[in-house]
């Protein structure tokens, strides 16, 4: 049999001193059951728990899979469950490594043991969007034919990095970023469990709430930092982590913010005010405070959308393209990645001129409608289209603009008891100025000469 994803040595030397591998590794899962998160793939009957023998084989047997997820979501550690609960040929191989002549050996093995001693193999093959075209092709005839059954993983959209011949072979299951239940959980279990620490230390809530966060969803760095922390407290004689002993051992501080409570929105708040006074480096900061904190970034991106109306308006009519941008590449890449996204998004806000002139002008016009001040559609601008409108006097005398050399027509637009409303009062900062001198023109063209026009400031 090929060597596993551990060599015999290695599992010799953990067995008869478990400390000797890392806790991530001591505490990877045995069986499906122990897997964190992820519960929408392990469903009775899933591809996953076909790998593991739990179902038929013959004319339906397990399909091929590309597991498909964040760094620390479990890839590696649902291929490691396989290889030990099945009872087929198991063989590891990882793109950065091997090539098109090591994957030509590993099918020519697999088609001897199944002719020679009705041995299926299983092939898990790690960064798979690493491989080229070419490398991928050799894949092909083994996973058509189930010569063997391969389990890819891959960090990379495997839309883009995975060709569309071997997609359609195979079953995408896309594992997602672990919740702090799923790590709070792991973290207990490495706490208590014998094969873990074996209840040497404790984790008061404030330590585990700070490597929830520096976890940022990856299982394997939640153990790692617990592991540092643990050691660096029982070299101290301490029998808790302490929020001070993860700090030092991470080297990283814990942000003072809560998700769910005052902080969340006290920052929140700074970060747009900070935005509407132009101070891009207090911006910026609080957008960092709430980054580290591991605030969800759709958040914020939300409220740089509101920010860019709100605030900005046209004095820069790029804002709210540039926040709404922002917002959906958020929504594709995810943390790390994102927070280049939200800083670029944040600086151009901030340095953008301001105008609440959008907001007020709704503002005003809902507060006249909640009054009641409303009244009937002039008859000339109501609909003309269906039969009988004429004799009503719907849409007579109705002059269309685009009839006329300037493209405007001295109409009556707004209802009777709102013909001479002003909502729009537009200033003279950045970009708003041009609005401010066609809505000057466009009024007065309109034969409404004496409304008040936008405030004359510089921008």
């Amino acid at each position: 049999m090929e060597p596993d994803l551990f060599t015999a040595a290695a599992e010799d030397r953990q067995a008869k001193d478990p400390s000797s591998s890392p806790l991530a590794v001591r505490m990877r899962p045995r069986v499906l059951d122990e897997v964190v998160g992820q519960r929408h793939l392990l469903k009775s009957g899933s591809p996953l728990r076909r790998l593991v023998g739990e179902g038929g084989g013959g004319p339906a047997g397990p399909s091929s899979v590309i597991l498909w997820g964040p760094p620390g979501t479990g890839k590696t550690t649902l291929a490691y469950v396989v290889s030990k609960a099945t009872d087929k040929r198991f063989v590891e191989l990882s793109a950065i490594t091997a090539g098109v002549k090591e994957v030509r050996a590993v099918i020519d093995g697999a088609r001897r043991a199944s002719g020679g001693y009705g041995k299926e193999t299983v092939l898990f093959l790690d960064e798979i969007h690493r491989f080229s075209k070419a490398q991928q092709d050799s894949l092909l005839p083994a996973v058509e034919n189930r010569w063997v059954t391969l389990i890819a993983a891959t960090t990379e959209n495997p839309y883009f990095s995975v060709i569309s011949p071997l997609l359609s072979r195979s079953l995408l299951l896309t594992l997602e970023p672990l919740t702090d239940d799923d790590l709070r959980g792991l973290l207990h279990r490495a706490l208590t469990e014998e094969r873990g620490l074996g209840g040497a230390v404790t984790l008061p809530e404030p330590a585990e709430a700070h490597l929830l966060r520096i976890a940022g969803g990856d299982a394997r760095r939640a153990l790692t930092a617990l592991e540092a922390a643990a050691g660096a407290a029982l070299d101290k004689g301490e029998p808790e982590i302490t929020l001070e002993t993860v700090e030092e051992t991470v080297d990283r501080a814990a942000v003072k913010y809560d998700r769910d409570g005052d902080q969340h929105y006290d920052v929140a708040s700074a970060l747009i005010k900070s935005i509407r006074g132009s101070d891009v480096d207090a911006a910026l900061h609080y957008l960092a405070r709430m980054i580290e904190a591991g605030e969800d970034p759709r958040f914020i991106a939300r409220r740089l959308m509101i920010s860019a109306s709100e605030d900005i308006g046209l004095a820069d009519p790029h804002a709210l393209p540039t926040a709404v941008a922002a917002a959906q590449a958020v929504a594709m890449i995810g943390f790390p990645e994102a927070a280049l996204t939200l800083s670029h998004a944040t600086i151009a806000l901030a340095l953008a001129p301001k105008s609440n002139a959008a907001t007020t002008a709704i503002g005003a016009a809902l507060a006249d409608v909640r009054k009641g001040h409303a009244g009937p559609v002039p008859a000339h601008l109501r609909d003309g289209h269906y039969k009988g409108a004429a004799k009503l006097g719907h849409a007579q005398g109705y002059v269309y603009p685009h009839d006329l050399p300037d493209g405007i027509a001295p109409q009556q637009y707004a209802p009777d008891e709102l013909k001479d409303a002003v909502y729009y009062e537009p200033t003279r900062h950045g970009g708003e100025a041009r609005y401010a001198d066609i809505v000057r023109w466009t009024r007065r063209r309109l034969g409404r000469e004496g409304e008040e026009e936008g405030p004359e400031q510089s921008s």
